[in-house]
């Protein structure tokens, strides 16, 4: 992979589960090494939302984004509680908080401090959102790239729609097909799926959203379950 993110652009990731997306992203922002290759010009602010906020941690909310305003050099959080629907469970412990709502938590920590000269990186941050949080996260990540940030987005819910302004990387095309330098290709597998006539239609759709080569026909007969055959078994 080479790719070069200017100031300014909103990167949408893509790509299929398991496919590497979240990997991509952790070494973009800093937490995991490349083992081969580098990454540079990375700016000194950085801001990450994992896909799963860890709110096992002894702290309310608002004590937690308090201390990572400190870390950041800021005053405090802004409007960012109020827009994202998080400033009524302020005062409430992390360990409380529903999934979605602690993801919030960790959306706001992400995006404390200046907007320019700063790397945001959310990961799936538009999962267990509701509507209006989705739409002012959109625009908020609208407003930093506009202020000359750089912001990469695993985003499979579509909600970067609203943000016109942006280019996508679908990871799978990328770091599975092409493979990465000089290591082979991942090698493909064929699983064989025998359903119900009525159902095949929807169960190709979904496994063409995730990427994989589908063919629909006719069933002969049921496959024998677990059958081992010389290029391997048969699921």
């Amino acid at each position: 992979m080479d790719l070069d993110v200017q100031p300014g652009e909103v990167l949408e990731v893509t790509g299929r589960n398991g496919a590497g997306k979240s990997t991509f992203l952790r070494l973009l922002a800093g937490v995991l090494r490349p083992t081969a290759g580098s990454i540079t010009g990375r700016p000194a602010r950085v801001g990450y939302a994992p896909e799963t906020f860890p709110a096992g941690q002894p702290f309310t909310a608002a004590a937690y984004l308090a201390a990572m305003a400190r870390v950041r050099g800021v005053s405090g959080h802004g409007d960012l509680a109020d827009r994202l629907g998080l400033t009524p469970l302020l005062d409430r412990p992390l360990g409380e908080l529903s999934k979605g709502s602690a993801h919030k938590v960790g959306l706001v920590q992400a995006l404390l401090g200046p907007a320019e000269d700063r790397l945001l990186i959310l990961d799936e941050p538009f999962a267990g959102l509701d509507e209006r949080a989705r739409g002012e996260l959109a625009m908020i990540v609208a407003e930093v790239a506009a202020a000359g940030g750089v912001v990469v987005v695993s985003d499979h819910q579509g909600d970067l729609r609203e943000v016109t302004a942006r280019r996508t990387l679908t990871v799978a095309d990328t770091m599975v097909t092409a493979g990465a330098a000089g290591e082979p290709e991942e090698p493909l597998a064929v699983v064989e799926v025998v359903a119900a006539a009525s159902a095949a239609a929807g169960l190709a759709a979904r496994l063409r959203a995730d990427g994989h080569q589908v063919r629909v026909r006719p069933a002969t007969a049921a496959l024998p379950e677990a059958a081992e055959t010389k290029e391997g078994p048969r699921v």
